[in-house]
């Protein structure tokens, strides 16, 4: 992984991402695209990349038999890519379809309006993808100047899990890894530019869709990933969306009817924090179905959560990480993710002693704290155009 932020330049808005394609597209030992895919297709091996807020991840899942040749080709591509100006013009077309795709998904797309929304001109509020016209402005030496300032030694992070087969024991491992990418630069990371965080009343917008049906984002600032609120904001999102059982999916999907999917989740970043409830829902309701919502976050504010309930959600949040964890890939994700972030790794027994501390009194403290109209954003994607009314219903008051 490396720890890539969105450029602080504008100009450069979806170079973390293109940079993450072009890393695929050969080095000086494998000087195409295919030789590299073909050798690791021929391991049978799963490999991608992803590219998110906050940092870059390259991955390869291969027999335990193979792992000497998964990391020679994943170091070779991180350390080694050629930027090769052919593949580059190409891979502008590519990216720019991935655009236009996201685009005509709302349930995606929906996400990139709401962050413009909260964060505005700034990296945050920027899609990770770019727009048409930064992805078609970008140049090799763009490329190679971006990747001297993020991918150097003390912003790349390195993660095994799994069988290491019979060739290695932890140490010898962590001795490869060092020689393989020994030849990462060991310059100053370039530093992020620091969130800005703006905001006196409730934050709308609306984009015109004919859609069949309405995704909004409804989401308040909350805290980064070092708070010690995480946990209880960890329990608050199950007991609002954390399953069939969660207060929003019997309130939306189970009585009102209105709804397929409906989620409430805690986003932490390393210096600003979002909770969000996303859903679909009827055009014809959006009004309600706002208005429902609010009811429920109004609640948690004034009423403590049942100790039934309380138990419940702990041991779903409790239950489904243990479940999740059952793989490699999403024990190395599970760990990378810590260490790029925090640079401190919990095992999964300390997360779940973390949620165990948190009590009722602690949801609700929060649950005031974080909900209120100083912090609150709305945006949607649908045929709903009424802004004036939907700002009636959009406040804790």
């Amino acid at each position: 992984n490396a720890r890539c932020h969105c450029s602080s330049l504008k100009t450069n808005n979806g170079i973390s991402h293109f940079l993450e394609h072009m890393v695929f597209k050969g080095t000086p030992r494998r000087p195409k695209a295919i030789d590299i895919s073909r050798e690791l297709d021929s391991i049978g091996s799963h490999y991608n990349a992803f590219t998110g807020q906050e940092y870059t991840g390259y991955y390869a899942k291969v027999d335990p038999k193979h792992l000497d040749t998964a990391l020679d080709i994943v170091s070779d591509m991180y350390l080694n890519p050629l930027f090769d100006e052919a593949e580059m013009q190409k891979e502008k077309g590519v990216i720019v379809e991935e655009l236009r795709m996201y685009q005509d998904m709302p349930q995606r797309h929906i996400g990139d309006i709401f962050m413009e929304l909260m964060y505005g001109d700034q990296p945050a509020g920027w899609s990770v993808v770019g727009t048409e016209a930064t992805v078609k402005s970008f140049s090799r030496k763009d490329f190679v100047d971006y990747r001297a300032a993020h991918y150097v030694a003390s912003a790349t992070t390195v993660i095994v899990a799994g069988s290491f087969g019979e060739k290695y024991d932890e140490q010898s491992l962590i001795k490869k890894v060092e020689e393989l990418f020994a030849g990462l630069e060991t310059t100053p990371k370039a530093d992020k530019k620091k969130i800005v965080e703006e905001q006196s009343a409730p934050g709308v917008r609306l984009q015109f869709k004919e859609t069949d049906q309405t995704h909004f984002i409804l989401g308040v600032r909350s805290f980064p990933v070092m708070s010690p609120h995480n946990p209880a904001l960890r329990v608050l999102g199950t007991i609002l969306g954390g399953g069939m059982s969660s207060r929003l999916f019997q309130k939306l999907r189970d009585e009102m009817g209105v709804a397929y999917y409906v989620s409430a989740d805690n986003d932490p970043y390393t210096d600003h924090g979002i909770f969000t409830i996303s859903a679909g829902v009827d055009n014809s309701r959006v009004l309600e179905v706002v208005s429902a919502v609010m009811v429920e976050l109004k609640k948690l504010t004034t009423e403590l959560v049942p100790p039934a309930e309380l138990r419940k959600a702990k041991d779903y949040m409790n239950g489904s990480m243990m479940l999740s964890l059952e793989s490699s890939d999403a024990q190395a994700q599970f760990c990378a993710y810590q260490e790029v972030l925090k640079k401190d790794i919990k095992t999964p027994e300390q997360n779940a002693d973390e949620v165990e501390k948190v009590t009722a009194q602690d949801i609700q403290i929060i649950a005031q704290t974080i909900f209120k109209d100083a912090s609150l954003n709305f945006a949607l994607i649908g045929r709903f155009k009424d802004e004036t009314a939907l700002k009636t219903v959009l406040t804790f008051k």
